[in-house]
């Protein structure tokens, strides 16, 4: 059986790399959180790992990526557990943290997470769920 070599993984494009050189330097542990985007955008992948790495990020069932940085901003908004929160006048303090509870609960209930399962699927060789896949002219760009 001959062995196909797989292409070398190109170089970030403009939009991941442009929108990681506007969040660097805000502070060490985004810069760290950068470094692991860069790192598994330019790894080189097996089908196995992209699977996994996909519904990590933003699976649709579980524990996922996107779920963790929900719930770090319910815990910055919570006076409780970011004590320079407590500074601020009572009401704010509340206002603050029903802000970050509600973006915790609304990443959790309405931010979409079927496309990236899906795609683990498909590389899997599992059929298309019931929606049809986007077709390039469909794609949306920032």
């Amino acid at each position: 059986m001959t062995t196909i070599p797989h292409p070398a993984v190109p170089p970030l494009d403009d939009d991941l790399a442009d929108r990681i050189a506007d969040l660097r330097g805000i502070h060490r542990g985004i810069d760290l959180i950068l470094d692991g985007v860069r790192h598994l955008a330019l790894s080189e992948l097996t089908l196995d790992q992209t699977q996994t790495l996909l519904s990590t990020i933003a699976g649709n069932g579980g524990v996922d990526v996107l779920d963790v940085l929900a719930q770090l901003v319910r815990r910055l908004t919570d006076p409780a557990q970011n004590p320079p929160l407590r500074a601020l006048d009572p009401d704010v303090q509340k206002a603050v943290q029903r802000l970050g509870e509600r973006h915790a609960y609304e990443t959790a209930a309405y931010t979409p997470r079927d496309c990236p399962p899906e795609a683990a699927a498909l590389i899997d060789g599992l059929p298309p769920a019931t929606h049809t896949a986007i077709t390039p002219t469909q794609e949306h760009t920032s």
